[in-house]
């Protein structure tokens, strides 16, 4: 006969699982495990902002040094502070790193527990149905001559009733931690590839520093730490590369390219995004006030073709928009090149293709997609700069080649460095494309 033990049974199904996956041991120390990580990332970000103070304070620096007369003693206080300023950075990934790394361990405790939280309601759910089962083939009629009073067959009723409508918040929780389960995999798989990176910004960025110390040691060893020998070299690089540049621009002026306006977007459209996070313009595309001063280095006329942005060495760059790196280069490599030190040319679906020059750091690949935002690059000093900065050029897709120097001009100081050459039409003014500042 079904007594009250039954129903006392019943019930005891529903609310025994419930406690069994709430109160254990190694449930409450997972919380307490999660708690300390939390903790641990919290204060993580507490030093994270110490440093981003600490690397405003060095640009800050930086703005004042750069904007003193160029001489030996400001190229090396530019070039110590640069070293401050990457070290912060480097320091600033680091933390990343480890709160990264901490927040995946967070969620690895947070998705254990979450599959134990469903394994525990499953089986509740299934000791639900086995007991349904068992008395399914009890009829309305039988349950009634079973017991002895009213109220006793009431009892186990409405106990049937309590766990048929347990079953539907049992299958909806366990719905519910699925979905949950499911976001916290992804997030999990998210923050590995942040961390990884991370690993790849924080390599680059010890590669900024190593090169910003030979830069330092090279000056003093040529310069022999005398303003004569800094300015004479500085003229040096200022004539050759003034030759680079006209023979350049007459060898694009003779280049044939008929633009079709349908192949590009509508000049006004923000199709791109600016490269740098703070933009700050030291040179416009075309008639700019240094162009003016110096129209035989643009071929005669006065004009720059593109936006130079003047910016602390080591500073990411990022792709303006999704595309794929059609190729790279460093100047550099061939002595007395003075011309884009280490460059990158990205294509674009939208028929335009964009060039990143005087890079320190280039964290790209030809043949490589990239999306929009991602880091390509750290900017520097490198080719023929006067400062630290990034050279951004818009070019017309179908009118740029890359072309070692050789090819340009028989006699020429950068021999079989290469460069991105077009037609003069195949110049755009950047600033038609990119959001107002």
């Amino acid at each position: 006969m079904l007594q009250k033990p039954f129903v006392s049974f019943l019930i005891g199904i529903l609310v025994l699982p419930f406690f069994s996956y709430v109160v254990p041991y190694a449930f409450a120390q997972s919380i307490s495990e999660i708690d300390r990580l939390q903790q641990d990332i919290a204060d993580r970000g507490s030093r994270l902002a110490e440093i981003e103070k600490e690397i405003a304070k060095f640009e800050a620096d930086l703005k004042v040094v750069g904007a003193e007369k160029q001489t030996l003693q400001k190229a090396i206080n530019q070039l110590v502070l640069e070293r401050k300023k990457v070290t912060a950075e480097i320091a600033r990934t680091e933390n990343l790193i480890s709160s990264t790394d901490l927040e995946i361990n967070k969620l690895i405790l947070e998705i254990s527990k979450t599959e134990k939280n469903i394994d525990q309601i499953e089986s509740a759910i299934a000791e639900i149905i086995r007991t349904q089962y068992r008395e399914g083939e009890v009829t309305m009629v039988e349950l009634l001559l079973n017991h002895n009073q009213l109220s006793d067959f009431w009892s186990t009723f409405e106990a049937h009733e309590t766990v048929r409508n347990s079953m539907s918040f049992k299958v909806a929780e366990l719905s519910s931690l699925q979905r949950l389960l499911d976001d916290k995999r992804k997030e999990n798989t998210d923050k590995r590839s942040e961390l990884v990176s991370l690993q790849s910004q924080y390599k680059d960025q010890n590669s900024v520093l190593t090169s910003n110390q030979a830069e330092q040691s090279d000056l003093l060893a040529v310069t022999k730490n005398e303003e004569k020998n800094y300015q004479r070299l500085l003229a040096e690089k200022q004539e050759a590369r003034d030759q680079i540049i006209k023979d350049l621009r007459d060898f694009e002026a003779k280049l044939q390219f008929i633009l079709d306006p349908n192949t590009i977007p509508t000049a006004g459209t923000a199709v791109f995004a600016w490269p740098l996070k703070n933009v700050i313009v030291t040179q416009w595309f075309g008639g700019s006030e240094f162009a003016k001063r110096n129209p035989g280095i643009y071929g005669g006329r006065a004009y720059h073709p593109g936006i130079d942005m003047g910016t602390p060495r080591g500073t990411s760059i990022h792709a303006p928009l999704s595309g794929t790196v059609r190729a790279t280069g460093n100047t550099d490599l061939v002595p007395g090149c003075y011309s884009w030190g280490k460059w990158t040319l990205i294509d674009h679906a939208n028929g335009l293709s964009t060039l990143y020059a005087h890079q320190d750091v280039i964290s790209v690949t030809p043949g490589q997609k990239v999306t929009t935002g991602e880091i390509i690059g750290y900017s520097g000093n490198t080719g023929y700069s006067t400062g630290p900065h990034l050279h951004f050029t818009v070019y017309v897709k179908e009118g740029v080649t890359v072309r070692q120097f050789n090819e340009i001009k028989t006699v020429t100081s950068c021999g079989p460095a290469s460069t991105p050459v077009a037609a003069t039409d195949a110049y755009v003014d950047p600033a038609l494309y990119l959001p107002p500042l």
